[in-house]
């Protein structure tokens, strides 16, 4: 097995329901069902879903094939401002399907203060994961600590649409390394279909504009050295290395230039540091990765 598949295992969350792709229902259900049958399964997270689609999921999930693996959907779904409400619909999701071909089992909400990420919590039931997307403008390292001492974990918005939905290189670094500092796993969402930094069309139109991108292979391995004690300076250049030519993969590690890091240290980053990413693509991902030989060609077509 190649270390990116190591590093990469159950990573990309898929989002085809939100831009730019902007799937409807049935689109986007049925691209992930396929997904799971596909060659490509082993990086395959969560069905990403606003809990106000629950009812419209369940519709077309019922006229879905599953895998013979028997393994469930999982979905992360997001709620809004009526947590307590959002809660009770999920709760009732998961009772009609207690013998589950489709389960959630994580919540994504946003809060902008330590007293928001304890009501969260409060209200959070046994047996949902729970992460919390909270602002990058302002130091973020007491939100996350709080959130840590209360079991949930962390989110983070890495991009969009539009230019300015992205953040700064100093803002984004500084959430990783508050996060690695307090010891809470997290996840990242929005523009990050690629593997490498650089400059890509915001959406899929022709006309799209055009922004600066964070690559999610730029992302995973920031975290990891930074885990492994490299200094912010250097962990910058990391997350904005945009050169194919400066990162290695074979079957016992992953190199960034001088730096390298073993299985092990990707096993631990998995399990309790960078969970999983979001993205609106699944297969433009994994195409990207054959593309630069980091991983062997047996993409799903069609």
């Amino acid at each position: 097995m190649n270390a990116i598949q190591t590093l990469l295992r159950g990573s990309i969350d898929y989002a085809g329901l939100f831009p730019p792709a902007g799937l409807d229902m049935a689109t986007a259900a049925t691209n992930y069902e396929r997904y799971r049958a596909g060659p490509n399964a082993w990086a395959l997270g969560r069905f990403i879903v606003p809990v106000s689609r629950l009812p419209e999921l369940e519709a077309v999930g019922s006229q879905l094939p599953h895998n013979p693996g028997g393994h469930p959907w999982r979905l992360g779904v997001l709620a809004g401002a009526e947590l307590a409400t959002d809660l009770t619909q999920i709760g009732e999701f998961n009772r009609r399907h207690s013998e589950p071909v489709i389960t959630a089992d994580t919540v994504e909400v946003k809060a902008a203060s330590e007293n928001d990420i304890a009501e969260i919590m409060r209200l959070m039931p046994r047996g949902l994961q729970t992460y919390i997307e909270i602002p990058r403008e302002s130091d973020p390292y007491p939100l996350i600590a709080a959130m840590g001492e209360l079991g949930g974990r962390a989110k983070v918005r890495t991009g969009g649409v539009t230019p300015d939905a992205f953040p700064s290189t100093r803002d984004l670094l500084r959430f990783l390394h508050g996060c690695v500092r307090a010891g809470v796993p997290f996840k990242a969402t929005a523009g990050l279909h690629h593997p490498l930094r650089a400059e890509y069309g915001l959406t899929y139109a022709p006309d799209s504009p055009r922004g600066t991108m964070f690559g999610f292979l730029n992302l995973f391995l920031t975290v990891a050295f930074l885990r492994a004690g490299m200094n912010e300076t250097e962990a910058s250049l990391v997350l904005e290395e945009g050169s194919p030519e400066a990162f290695q993969a074979d079957r016992s590690g992953i190199s960034w230039r001088k730096h390298r890091l073993d299985l092990q240290s990707l096993r631990a980053l998995r399990e309790d540091g960078i969970i999983s990413f979001g993205s609106c693509s699944f297969t433009e991902p994994i195409q990207d990765l054959e593309a630069l030989h980091l991983l062997e060609p047996r993409t799903q077509r069609a």
